[in-house]
């Protein structure tokens, strides 16, 4: 497994999917739905699928030494990897903005989803997504990408707008907190979004293992 993550990063991820990480940063910005930075960090995994698919990676790790199964397993931990060096960029942005720039005018006016517990608890979600939506998706033919990517694509911004609405609901003002005032409600909903990312994410890693050794390549 380790030679084949070696092959993920050296070989099978371009330098954008890297740079596409740094949109995590987007946690900053006040006045904008900042959820979509998690969307953008998975659009650049998707643009390292895309370039794969026309490099034929998925035949060459095939023609590897190693069973379909770990190649899908490589497949899932390369972008768990990803999905985790961008989400504790955002962990590190969330906690700076919630210790150190609370009291920020450009934050207190903020309309729309602060950076707390329960937006990271979505990024876990949007992460989620991707991976059962999208790589489920991808692995029921090891080819096609752009159907797979625009079913993630709807439920992602779903997602988002659920998200921005929630803070406006009778009883979940507290999803909306600047500060750690509310720390024990929002650390619940991050324990449940981790769960959830985990076991989705396991989930979807066993299905598109059967899926992938059932396709003649």
């Amino acid at each position: 497994m380790r030679n084949l993550l070696m092959k993920e990063f050296k070989l099978a991820t371009p330098v954008l999917t890297y740079l596409f990480i740094g949109f995590a940063l987007m946690t900053f910005i006040p006045g904008y739905p900042i959820l979509c930075g998690a969307f953008f960090v998975c659009m650049g995994i998707f643009q390292s699928y895309q370039i794969n698919r026309e490099s034929n990676d998925i035949l060459y790790s095939v023609l590897l030494p190693v069973s379909k199964s770990d190649v899908v397993k490589g497949k899932y931990l390369a972008v768990v990897i990803l999905q985790m060096m961008a989400f504790i960029l955002c962990v590190i942005c969330t906690l700076v903005r919630m210790l150190k720039l609370s009291n920020a005018l450009v934050y207190e006016t903020n309309a729309l989803m602060p950076a707390n517990f329960v937006y990271l608890a979505f990024v876990l979600l949007i992460f989620a997504c991707f991976n059962v939506v999208f790589l489920g998706g991808f692995f029921k033919t090891a080819y096609y990408i752009g159907k797979p990517f625009i079913f993630f694509i709807v439920v992602n911004f779903i997602i988002i707008a659920v998200a921005e609405a929630l803070h406006y609901m009778p009883g979940l003002g507290w999803t909306n907190a600047l500060d750690f005032s509310f720390l024990g409600k929002q650390a619940i909903s991050l324990v449940v979004a981790i769960i959830i990312y985990v076991a989705t994410t396991i989930v979807s890693c066993r299905k598109s293992c059967l899926r992938f050794q059932r396709i003649d390549l």
